[in-house]
């Protein structure tokens, strides 16, 4: 299964509305919980908090990606969420984040969980798609740049 294939108009927000890290975490899960891909956002919630507290999410190059595994999800969920602003990861680059992506798996289900990583990892190694991803308007916008 691909990136592609999880991301739909209703899990991605643009623009961002948080300014915090924590912020951005509830805000990215709620838009899980809208679409209906979140069961338990307590529970959800709490496994992302835990995730960032062993270690940041944020990444180069202006990317995020807090993730965790948690029985609030019965398959690989993912957001994306654009802040053009950008948000303090503490990132290792010590960049503002701009770009991110929310997964959350069943704790279960390890194989599809590293195939997204590696395929964000993959998406994020392209300058282009980073800024064409960057200056996105709208959700559709995202999702249609993922289909390319």
């Amino acid at each position: 299964m691909s990136l592609s294939d999880l991301i739909r108009v209703q899990v991605v927000k643009v623009p961002l509305a948080s300014h915090s890290k924590n912020d951005l975490i509830e805000e990215l899960l709620s838009v899980l919980v809208d679409a209906g891909d979140v069961t338990e956002r307590e529970t959800a919630l709490n496994a992302l908090l835990e995730r960032e507290s062993l270690g940041s999410t944020g990444l180069d190059s202006g990317i995020a990606v807090p993730h965790a595994k948690t029985n609030a999800v019965a398959g690989l969920t993912v957001a994306i969420g654009i802040s053009p602003d950008g948000v303090d990861f503490a990132a290792a680059d010590g960049q503002l984040s701009r770009i991110f992506f929310m997964m959350l798996a069943p704790p279960d289900q390890s194989g599809p969980h590293i195939e997204a990583l590696a395929e964000i990892a993959r998406l994020v190694r392209a300058p282009a798609f980073l800024k064409a991803l960057s200056r996105a308007e709208s959700a559709q916008e995202v999702v249609d740049l993922l289909n390319e």
